[in-house]
């Protein structure tokens, strides 16, 4: 296997021994543990509430498990690397059984939930998602435990395109960068020459156009180069297949639209209509991702996406025939890491500073001789 094709889905260093270079030697928390709690609150608070100002979108409730047979959960990629915890529910003695996942994303699931709740284009929903992602590497900034903003927003026809997705993108942005304000006027301590503070603004750039200044660098050292110069990114057409023959990260058929042509700034012809988040972390001196979002599939989309990845069979399940009989609206959505987002903002080294879950004990040994207080 290439560098190239090992670097394409699995997220996480993968290595206990690299992790070990990776975290900081130098690291002492500027908050302490209570005054974390805290903080963590104040920034969830304020970017629920901006967020939902800024797109027009209302808090709803989201599923913790979903009905195997629905289709509605998320396989985050499509090469079957990351899958879902299953269980059998033996309801009235096995009678009305339910076979049952629970989540790994609420992406699918969020435009069922628009038609339920009778959004309207240019309305939407937000949602406090906790998730399990059993398949990766526990790292700095990857656990088994997922919490994000998943949210979705309905949109017409005319809004599937690049300038709309910027406009949103821009929105997000605007309120992440108020909630590093707002905490840092709560705990001045926290603007600081030795942590820069998140770029004002990002810089869009298309895979293919990354691609083509680093050519020969898989697809995490790409984003870390890129990142040195332009501190904050939004990557435009992620799960397109590139020049090299490779996508810059694989992408589920299903949700995000990776495959409808578009142009880059400078007139080139690209593709995709979704893209990340990423930003340059100064406590780590890493990459750091902190939302995917897009423009989703419609009826001609899902199809192309679903026959490139050999998946059509998925168009017999409810969700995809919503879809393709255009049951459901036509939408915008993402996630938004809140742990990694709460990493970033308070400048902490580990996701485990401000989330509790399950780490192996060679992690926690290792964070413990570098002051880094992980969370039990």
């Amino acid at each position: 296997m290439t560098n190239k094709q090992a670097d394409l889905a699995g997220p996480g260093i993968g290595d206990y021994d690299e992790l070990r270079k990776v975290l900081p030697s130098d690291y002492r928390s500027i908050l302490d543990r209570r005054e974390t709690q805290t903080a963590i609150y104040a920034v969830k608070n304020y970017i629920e509430e901006n967020l939902c100002r800024e797109l027009n979108l209302m808090m709803v409730q989201v599923p913790l498990i979903v009905d195997v047979e629905s289709g509605v959960n998320d396989f985050l990629d499509r090469d079957g690397s990351r899958t879902p915890i299953q269980f059998h529910i033996s309801n009235d003695y096995d009678k009305h059984p339910i076979d049952a996942q629970v989540v790994q994303a609420a992406t699918k699931w969020k435009r069922v939930a628009l038609k339920q709740f009778g959004m309207k284009p240019g309305e939407g929903i937000n949602t406090d998602m906790r998730a399990v992602r059993k398949d990766y590497f526990l790292d700095h900034d990857h656990s088994c435990y997922v919490d994000q903003w998943d949210w979705e927003r309905a949109i017409n026809a005319a809004d599937r395109n690049l300038d709309f997705l910027k406009d949103v993108v821009r929105k997000i942005w605007k309120v992440i960068k108020g909630a590093e304000t707002h905490v840092q006027g709560l705990f001045p301590r926290l603007k600081t020459d030795k942590y820069p503070d998140l770029p004002d603004e990002l810089t869009f750039l298309h895979a293919e156009e990354i691609l083509e200044m680093y050519p020969d660098l898989p697809r995490k050292q790409r984003e870390t180069k890129i990142l040195q110069t332009y501190p904050g990114v939004f990557i435009i057409g992620i799960g397109w297949i590139l020049k090299d023959g490779y996508p810059h990260e694989m992408r589920a058929a299903d949700y995000d639209d990776w495959v409808t042509p578009t142009k880059s700034a400078g007139g080139k012809q690209m593709h995709g209509l979704n893209g990340d988040i990423l930003v340059w972390n100064p406590v780590t001196k890493r990459r750091h991702e902190l939302s995917s979002m897009g423009i989703r599939v419609n009826a001609e989309t899902l199809r192309q996406q679903l026959e490139i990845t050999k998946q059509l069979d998925f168009l017999e399940l409810p969700y995809h025939q919503g879809i393709i009989n255009n049951q459901l609206p036509l939408s915008i959505g993402g996630g938004i890491g809140q742990s990694r987002t709460q990493m970033i903002i308070l400048k902490k080294a580990h996701l485990g500073e401000v989330s509790v879950t399950v780490w192996p004990e060679v992690l926690k040994k290792m964070c413990a001789e570098k002051h880094i207080h992980v969370l039990e």
